[in-house]
C-alpha cells in the first residue's frame, strides 16, 4: 500500500520552489513561484519584495494555496503536494526566528546568507511565512488501491 504521507514529505523535502496562490481583497487570484525554506513541513518561509503583488495581497487576505511539485522524469509522473493555509509578513520575535531558519537554509541551498537587515526597512524585502492547515496529494487514475479510476486529490496528514 502506498504511504501517501511519505510521498508528500519526500516531495516537500526534495523541492525548493512552491507556487504560492494569493488573492487581493476583491478575490482576484495571483500565483507566484517563490523559493521556500521549511524545517517542519508546516511553516514555509520565503523572502519577497514588499511591493510585489502577492505580498500586497497578503496585507488584505491571509488565506493562501500552495502547490509544491517535483519535476517529472516522464509525463504524468510528477509528485505534487497541495496545501491550504494562511500567510503573513513576519515581525518582532517571529521575524527573528524566521530569518534564522530562512538564512540558514538559504545559505546551505542557495548560497545566500539572509540576515535581519535584509528584510527590514529600508530594504525592499520582507520575510513571510505560510502555515499549512490542510495537505493533499494528487493520486493518478492508475491507482488501483483506491479504485476510483480518475485523478483525484487525497487528504494526507503530515
Amino acid at each position: 500500500m502506498t504511504d501517501y504521507a511519505d510521498l508528500a514529505r519526500s516531495v516537500i523535502d526534495a523541492t525548493k520552489y512552491m507556487a504560492l496562490g494569493t488573492a487581493d481583497a476583491s478575490g482576484h487570484p495571483w500565483v507566484s513561484p517563490v523559493w521556500f525554506a521549511t524545517v517542519d513541513r508546516r511553516n514555509f518561509h520565503w523572502v519577497s519584495g514588499h511591493e510585489t503583488r502577492h505580498s500586497r495581497n497578503l496585507e488584505g487576505r491571509h488565506e493562501v494555496a500552495i502547490a509544491i511539485y517535483s519535476p517529472p522524469s516522464a509525463a504524468g509522473t510528477a509528485g505534487a503536494v497541495y496545501i491550504s493555509g494562511t500567510a503573513k509578513e513576519l515581525t518582532g520575535t517571529e521575524l527573528q526566528e524566521g530569518i534564522e531558519i530562512f538564512g540558514r537554509l538559504s545559505r546551505t541551498n542557495a548560497g545566500r546568507d539572509w540576515k535581519l537587515a535584509h528584510v527590514q526597512p529600508p530594504s525592499p524585502h520582507r520575510l513571510y511565512r505560510a502555515t499549512a492547515v490542510e495537505y493533499s496529494i494528487l493520486v493518478r487514475d492508475a491507482d488501483s488501491e483506491s479504485g476510483r479510476g480518475v485523478d483525484h486529490r487525497m487528504a494526507v496528514t503530515l
